[in-house]
């Protein structure tokens, strides 16, 4: 008797395993820990996945950026959070939104990307090496004076007007991103 019991138990515990096992091998691929590890996303990516940079990807999508920033790059974007975009004067997004305004927003975004990939470690260096600023062409052309006051680097647009930059090094697959405090204009 006991002996039916134990060869009941040890059957009930092998059709249990071999159960088991079945479902680990037809559903291995969709357990999250046997997934592989997803590749750094774009500077696009990066940005969508932050709420702090909504007001940036919706602009990146109505200038028609997505492609060319999903590309390979590498770029440096100075990005503007949401709040830096707050501080324009109130109507000033919804207008640049507009499709009639394309080709302004787009040389507003193109002014936040330098080509090539610069750490906070390179922009400090370059400050320092050329006398306390150094200029930087964005990729639409103008340029930005990266300066250090007060300890934080900081850059300034060629009307003048300055951004602290405040988050460094936020890596994407295609290049850095550093997040600034307000909207810089060519």
């Amino acid at each position: 008797m006991k002996t039916k019991k134990i060869f009941s138990a040890l059957l009930i515990f092998g059709f249990m395993i071999t159960s088991v096992s079945a479902i680990h091998i037809n559903e291995i691929e969709r357990l999250p820990y046997f997934e592989t590890e997803e590749a750094t996303p774009t500077i696009v990516g990066v940005a969508a996945s932050n709420d702090n940079f909504t007001t940036l990807v919706a602009a990146v999508k109505a200038a028609n950026l997505v492609e060319t920033l999903n590309s390979a790059g590498p770029f440096t974007v100075f990005a503007p959070i949401n709040e830096a975009f707050e501080k324009l004067p109130a109507g000033t997004v919804e207008s640049l939104l507009k499709p009639e305004n394309i080709k302004t927003l787009s040389a507003i975004l193109t002014y936040h990307v330098v080509a090539g990939e610069f750490k906070a470690a390179a922009v400090v260096a370059a400050i320092k090496e050329n006398n306390g600023s150094f200029v930087i062409t964005t990729v639409q052309g103008g340029k930005l004076t990266a300066s250090i006051k007060d300890g934080n680097v900081m850059l300034t647009d060629e009307k003048g007007n300055s951004s602290k930059i405040i988050l460094t090094d936020v890596e994407a697959s295609n290049g850095v991103i550093h997040a600034i405090d307000s909207v810089v204009m060519p």
